[in-house]
């Protein structure tokens, strides 16, 4: 995401946050679904957007580039379960949703590094957790919208499809809708469902969409599976840091994935398989000058 999008997406949460919920409480009130405050231009209330690939990542230019911690909490463990949204899902799934069965079934199990990656950021309830609680996945098979759906949407989506929504819950919402015209492949946000605060986060279908492929011709996943895999990792990384818009970003408004979006270090060993999944910035690594990239990026710890 560019540095002014982070920096309008920081100032609107500072300036109108209290505005935005209420009138966000007055629109969802009655369903008992709070959306998340609207804080990007782009995609209302969506946080870590991944654009697509030549966007470049932010963050990087000023003089400490570090991730900054904003006073909130993070994630010390996670509950997962994906939701599988619109009707071309039960005909034409190819390996996406065994696929990302796997991954998430992996990626949280002892010994696996990739999310030790950001484990060195703590927050009011102590540091971030690697644990996972995979819960599998389900199908919604409705019709996304014909334009990208905005945050209140998708979480609407979760609200239909998750009865026992729980606080740590993360919710990722993988649409059979293609990109089209959007800059972007994925978010993550966050709102609540029956009074429970929950995290979530959008994918696009990527498949044959060179602007959202890690480009990783030798593994045996498709391309549109590794592609939403690759932002599946970033989306996830970033909601265990800065689950609800208190977390750890630096001064331009960047996430730790979003600051090494689309760079690599070689592949990640996840549930049994290799997987191109980018790094995610390290403090540490960044003090010492290392990472794949010399500068803070790292793919497993």
């Amino acid at each position: 995401m560019s540095n002014h999008g982070f920096g309008l997406r920081r100032a609107l949460h500072r300036t109108a946050s209290l505005a935005a919920a209420m009138t966000i409480l007055l629109a969802f009130g009655a369903s008992g679904v709070a959306a998340a405050r609207p804080v990007d231009a782009e995609v209302m209330d969506a946080q870590g957007i991944v654009h697509v690939r030549g966007a470049g990542h932010a963050g990087n230019a000023a003089s400490n580039p570090n991730l900054l911690y904003h006073g909130g909490a993070i994630m010390t463990g996670s509950t997962i379960k994906s939701i599988f949204w619109g009707p071309s899902w039960s005909t034409s799934a190819g390996d996406k949703v065994t696929g990302l069965h796997r991954f998430y079934g992996g990626i949280g199990v002892d010994g696996i590094p990739y999310l030790n990656t950001n484990t060195e950021y703590a927050g009011t309830n102590g540091p971030v957790g690697t644990g996972v609680t995979y819960q599998g996945y389900t199908f919604d098979k409705t019709s996304a919208p014909r334009k990208a759906p905005s945050t209140s949407q998708v979480l609407a989506v979760v609200a239909r499809s998750i009865t026992d929504p729980v606080a740590n819950g993360y919710y990722p919402v993988y649409s059979d809708q293609k990109r089209g015209r959007a800059g972007y492949c994925a978010w993550h946000s966050y709102g609540s469902i029956n009074n429970v605060p929950v995290q979530f986060a959008f994918f696009f279908n990527l498949d044959g969409d060179p602007g959202c492929d890690p480009q990783d011709p030798g593994t045996i996943h498709s391309q549109g599976l590794e592609a939403v895999a690759n932002v599946s990792g970033h989306e996830l990384s970033e909601a265990v840091t800065d689950p609800r818009n208190g977390g750890w970003w630096d001064a331009s408004g960047a996430e730790n994935s979003d600051k090494c979006a689309w760079t690599f270090g070689g592949n990640v060993t996840i549930g049994g398989q290799d997987w191109k999944i980018q790094g995610n910035w390290s403090n540490a690594a960044y003090n010492t000058r290392s990472g794949y990239d010399g500068a803070g990026c790292i793919q497993t710890k």
